[in-house]
């Protein structure tokens, strides 16, 4: 499914509607590309305000039909040029968490890859947030962080250190909901395997939100956002 209706269509971000074992789903994710005229084409999985804007389109007609939302996260982060900022990149992905949080179907999250910044929130509000065992979820991409803080990319390692954006530690801070657990040497090792295991998740979490009337997905999910990052001493 293709547009934003308002300015075009952005290559970064796709999505439609597929099917899992008889149960539909709207399926919608970042699209990095495999070589380098597909990265071209798919601005490297940075999305502009308008592939935030399809994803919206997408999610609106999922709830319209009562069909569940399954996003695919995979980006470096939002595309940070100066037309992105013109057609207001801000406010498309601020109006996206507005609205991810009052959908009445259940919404299931998974970074697959690059979880970066509001590029990945953007997508990312759920009932289930889900990662790949060797996917990273973070504010800002390690390289970036360095660039910051070091003025140099020399200490990326460093910041990806300090800014604990693994599976495991997102998981032990709370801040996602389950690890997904990858074939031995990564999920592109064994694309069939990885695709047994993450059909497997998804229809186990939902069958478990399924069961939930649209009032208690939405006030759960609420909730769940709300305790992060609350700290009593």
């Amino acid at each position: 499914m293709h547009g934003d209706r308002t300015v075009g269509d952005d290559k970064a971000m796709v999505g439609g509607l597929g099917t899992i074992e008889g149960q539909t789903f709207m399926i919608i994710g970042q699209q990095k590309g495999r070589n380098t005229k597909q990265r071209q084409l798919r601005n490297f999985g940075m999305a502009n305000p308008e592939g935030y804007r399809k994803a919206l389109r997408l999610m609106k007609i999922a709830e319209k039909f009562n069909k569940p939302i399954i996003t695919l996260i995979d980006t470096p982060g939002a595309f940070p040029g100066l037309e992105a900022e013109e057609r207001g990149q801000g406010e498309a992905i601020a109006r996206n968490l507005k609205e991810m949080f009052m959908l009445k179907v259940p919404v299931i999250c998974i970074i697959v890859g690059e979880g970066a910044s509001g590029g990945a929130l953007g997508i990312g509000i759920g009932d289930r947030v889900l990662m790949l065992e060797n996917s990273w979820y973070s504010v800002i991409s390690p390289e970036n962080c360095s660039a910051i803080l070091w003025r140099s990319w020399d200490f990326k390692e460093q910041a990806a250190e300090l800014l604990k954006l693994s599976s495991k530690d997102m998981h032990s801070l709370k801040l996602i909901d389950g690890i997904v657990k990858e074939p031995l040497g990564g999920a592109h090792t064994d694309v069939k395997a990885m695709s047994t295991e993450l059909k497997k998740v998804i229809l186990d979490n939902f069958n478990e939100l399924n069961k939930l009337t649209p009032e208690e997905r939405i006030n759960q999910r609420i909730e769940k956002f709300c305790a992060m990052g609350v700290v009593k001493e």
